[in-house]
């Protein structure tokens, strides 16, 4: 039986609209989970909105609302989003839950207990945006002269009572956590950045504010609320029923991927495992960082005026069009850049052209040379099997790169099969042999068919629609679109025997084009 597999994306703080970063990384994890139950394994997925802080505080009172209004609205946002981009979440979390806030105030208890929390004063720098203190080692000077995060985002000298947590009795156990599990940390720079920044001395941990109340209080410090990251990062264990033992939670935790944007893999390594440590939680399996999107190569934001909703890519390209483009054109870890006229190029190179005019031409031609009819009374010829068996070779190379999270690697591999296919075709002329050789054109169209059948299956975590709108069209049963599918030997004359016939096809990947405001 398959291990249980649990992943989560970060939580999004929905002070804002989603922009196209929330879309990148909620896709990424959508794509694996799909993956994953395609293996076979019970998949457990979990996204949501981290609602707390001082900047959603900030951002309600600018707009003149509550911080509860704010995150109501925000939240809803972010549902409507990735339910346009077809993620099969299986829980939607916000940490306004009060299952949420009874998991935060336990998890602070046990950290307690084991008498890693400590009142004191806090002076030092503070950068609202990220939610995190600096030390002033880590600052840089801004063009005015003024100091600035790491980030590059303004920074505060706060003065205020606070809790501390004993980070500092952590480093050790961190990096005994870090050397006995390699892949705790990946891609590989990320691990080496915080190894070097455990191996340099952690210092204790603020863990409260004083200084505004929207957030989950401090058992029996009711004029503390909690840092937001406290709060954030226990909505992973709050999902699985924590602090209760539920059966989800001894099924899926530890969780095997923490899927999480480059610049929080701090908070995600050395506070959220020191946590856990703490309270008597094992650490997760796996966190990834992934590297940032990029507008035709900048940081989006308002002042550039390139701001991209992706809710409007979804509905100008397709949202399967969207779901391959992010995950073939990226190196998945490194920062990638994205254009209009990238999608495009993309989109009709590989999925129109390639893939999709395939499938048509192999599906008509059966439609309409063979009357529909699939038969299994044909032996197959060297090229044939030679075909198929590179199918294979490439598909299994494929599902390598994507347990590896490589996907642009992984569609390489398929964009190579689908190349077999077509030159495969161009080989043997099946519009030539129709005059000369009927029953061979049959036994090219049959090859082609099972190649395409198996081709599906194999983008379908991808782009699950349109893969399915083709397979229905195969007469292949929904509950045969998985790994086990593509490794039965005998689905084809399985099929043959129900007596499928096939009707007209209707493409799936319609060419895409370019609009005239971006065609100059």
């Amino acid at each position: 039986m398959a291990e249980p597999y649990y992943i989560t994306t970060a939580i999004h703080y929905p002070n804002g609209r989603p922009h196209i970063g929330h879309a990148y990384e909620t896709i990424a994890a959508d794509v694996i989970a799909r993956f994953q139950r395609a293996q076979g394994r019970e998949v457990r997925f979990q996204t949501g909105t981290d609602e707390h802080g001082l900047k959603m505080a900030q951002k309600a009172r600018e707009l003149g609302v509550s911080p509860r209004e704010l995150a109501d609205e925000m939240s809803g946002y972010f549902r409507e989003l990735f339910d346009i981009l077809n993620i099969s979440y299986d829980r939607f979390i916000r940490t306004t839950e009060p299952c949420h806030h009874a998991s935060v105030q336990e998890l602070w208890r046990r950290m307690e207990a084991n008498g890693d929390l400590y009142l004191d004063r806090y002076e030092g720098w503070y950068s609202i945006r990220d939610e995190a203190y600096y030390d002033e080692s880590e600052l840089i000077e801004g063009e005015g002269g003024e100091k600035l995060s790491p980030q590059g985002t303004p920074v505060e000298w706060t003065v205020e009572e606070s809790w501390f947590f004993r980070l500092s009795k952590y480093q050790q156990p961190l990096l005994d956590l870090y050397n006995s599990n390699p892949g705790f940390i990946r891609p590989e720079s990320r691990r080496n950045e915080i190894m070097r920044f455990v191996e340099g001395g952690l210092r204790d941990l603020s863990v409260s504010r004083t200084s505004f109340d929207w957030g989950i209080k401090v058992p029996g410090s009711e004029d503390h609320v909690m840092y937001v990251w406290v709060d954030a990062l226990t909505n992973y264990i709050t999902g699985l029923g924590f602090p209760e033992d539920t059966p989800e939670f001894r099924k899926f935790w530890p969780a095997d991927l923490h899927l999480i944007g480059k610049d929080i893999v701090r908070f995600h390594t050395v506070y959220w495992p020191a946590f856990l440590l703490s309270a008597g939680v094992e650490p997760p399996k796996q966190v990834f960082g992934h590297g940032f999107l990029l507008n035709r190569g900048q940081k989006e934001s308002k002042s550039l005026g390139n701001v991209t909703d992706p809710v409007e890519l979804a509905e100008r390209f397709g949202v399967d069009v969207l779901r391959y483009f992010l995950m073939r054109e990226i190196s998945f870890g490194q920062d990638g850049s994205y254009s209009v006229e990238a999608i495009v190029t993309r989109a009709n190179a590989e999925l129109a052209n390639s893939f999709g005019n395939l499938a048509q031409r192999v599906l008509s031609m059966i439609f309409k040379n063979l009357e529909g009819q699939l038969r299994t009374d044909i032996a197959a010829t060297a090229p044939d099997e030679h075909l198929e068996a590179t199918i294979r070779t490439h598909i299994a190379a494929m599902q390598t790169s994507f347990e590896e999270l490589a996907f642009s690697e992984g569609l390489e591999s398929w964009m190579k099969a689908v190349f077999a296919c077509n030159q495969y075709v161009d080989e043997q002329a099946p519009w030539e042999l129709r005059k000369t050789d009927p029953e061979r054109m049959a036994g090219v169209l049959l090859t082609l068919f099972r190649c395409v059948r198996d081709l599906a299956i194999a983008v379908r975590p991808v782009v699950p629609t349109s893969a399915d709108r083709l397979l229905d069209q195969m007469g292949i049963a929904p509950e045969a679109r998985d790994v086990a599918a593509l490794e039965d030997g005998n689905w084809f004359p399985a099929l043959v025997a129900t007596g499928f016939r096939m009707d007209k096809p209707v493409g799936v990947f319609p060419r895409l084009e370019m609009p005239a405001e971006d065609a100059a």
